[in-house]
């Protein structure tokens, strides 16, 4: 058995971290004694173990403890999936380095590209596969025929802000097939629905708490259900970036504002986007 000190100075977290692992029931002691020094066997140092190689990999302590914590959850598919997105996140930056280094030299064209023509015409088949006839017909009447319309979406997502924004979409899903089975297989209309149901729910709910402290519990409960419905959503593995769009949106688009705020009170949409903003930028149990 180890104590909480020797735990810390073994994996290099501090005792007060580990305190308040113990406090949200991420990482309990084998057992206590009477004097009350915690105590840790070496199954909990394995299980201690995981959750920091889970938090290397930047996820938030309530999901690593709904991962920890279920056993129907696949770790190696969770494992799989942020290696996947590391590896992506690795390319980008070689790519940004590389292009850094051409501008040292002098050469200033930089390549932005993250789907190449043969991966933006997959792209292009995983949409229609799921419009129907008549959405298909829209566009058909616009551009001619299928064949303009996909050499015109071709030409317009080569460009560098294009691919700047495919890049973002594909580190929110976690990779590019990931991206791709989100076109393949989106969101039922129905379920859609009852998701955004589900959000104007947590929206009103936010709305009542106007005038309370944004890193209140009952507030950041809240911020967290809604980043869990949005990633369910959007089949996002981690929506955070998304929420910090939703949080300008709602501080700084007049448009915005004015709706929501027509329905749930003045002073709404920036509370609740102050709510976002503070949960993803303040330490607590969901970083």
């Amino acid at each position: 058995m180890r104590t909480v000190k020797e735990v810390s100075e073994l994996t290099g977290i501090s005792v007060r971290t580990l305190h308040y692992y113990d406090e949200i029931g991420l990482f309990k002691p084998t057992e206590v004694t009477e004097a009350g020094y915690r105590l840790y066997d070496d199954k909990a140092i394995e299980r201690l173990g995981q959750i920091l190689v889970f938090r290397e990999l930047e996820l938030p302590l309530a999901d690593i403890k709904l991962i920890m914590d279920n056993p129907d959850l696949d770790r190696n598919s969770v494992l799989a999936k942020q290696r996947e997105m590391l590896c992506l996140k690795k390319q980008r930056l070689e790519r940004i380095i590389a292009n850094i280094d051409n501008m040292l030299k002098g050469d200033q064209n930089m390549d932005f590209t993250v789907f190449d023509e043969a991966e933006l015409k997959d792209l292009f088949t995983d949409m229609l596969q799921n419009m129907n006839e008549s959405q298909k017909q829209i566009f058909i009447d616009y551009y001619g025929s299928m064949n303009a319309w996909e050499r015109h979406l071709i030409e317009s997502a080569s460009d560098e802000k294009t691919q700047r924004n495919y890049s973002k979409m594909v580190e929110w899903y976690g990779g590019k097939e990931a991206f791709r089975e989100s076109l393949k297989n989106p969101p039922k209309s129905e379920v859609y629905t009852a998701y955004q149901k589900r959000i104007v729910d947590i929206q009103k709910r936010l709305s009542k708490l106007r005038g309370t402290d944004v890193a209140a519990f009952e507030v950041r409960q809240l911020i967290g259900e809604y980043d869990f419905v949005i990633k369910q959503l959007y089949q996002l593995n981690d929506a955070q970036t998304v929420m910090m769009e939703v949080a300008k949106c709602y501080q700084n688009n007049e448009d915005m504002i004015k709706d929501i705020d027509s329905v749930m009170g003045d002073g709404s949409a920036k509370y609740i986007g102050e709510a976002i903003e503070a949960f993803y930028t303040s330490p607590g149990f969901y970083e």
